[in-house]
């Protein structure tokens, strides 16, 4: 399935919020696997900050990486190999292998050193491969206006 056609299947939801929160940093892939880059994006929320399932899907690792909490769903019928989305630093509120709901509470956010302000990191990826997670958020439907007004 094409990843738009899946987004649209998906109907998925902002992972903190509402409202959409505002993007502290953008993601900007790396040239090369082990290249400098930005792997995700950064959303402002204060530590406590509820994180919800922002799809259906499972939970596939909770726990500490690098002394930072980590949370990752795996979202089933999102093709092969399926997607991932992670979320650092968080607390978890859910063991692996739970099977969530879109809008569960699935961790909290954590205080950590990630950004200058206290922020959610949000990653997608589909096996080793980066893809930007802000394709998996909500849009309105463009709509065309008529030239000149």
């Amino acid at each position: 399935m094409h990843l738009t056609a899946l987004i649209l299947t998906l109907g998925l939801l902002w992972p903190v919020g509402p409202p959409p929160p505002e993007i502290l940093r953008g993601w900007q892939p790396p040239p090369g696997p082990y290249a400098a880059g930005h792997r995700g994006v950064d959303l402002a929320a204060p530590p406590g900050t509820p994180v919800v399932a922002p799809t259906a899907g499972t939970v596939t690792f909770a726990g500490p990486v690098g002394g930072r909490g980590v949370l990752t769903l795996t979202l089933p019928h999102s093709g092969t190999p399926p997607l991932r989305t992670t979320f650092t630093p968080v607390t978890p509120l859910v063991e692996t292998g739970t099977r969530v709901a879109a809008g569960t509470p699935i961790a909290r956010v954590a205080p950590g050193t990630h950004c200058p302000e206290t922020c959610l990191h949000w990653g997608l990826l589909r096996g080793d491969h980066y893809l930007n997670p802000l394709l998996l958020t909500p849009r309105a439907p463009s709509r065309l206006l008529p030239v000149g007004g």
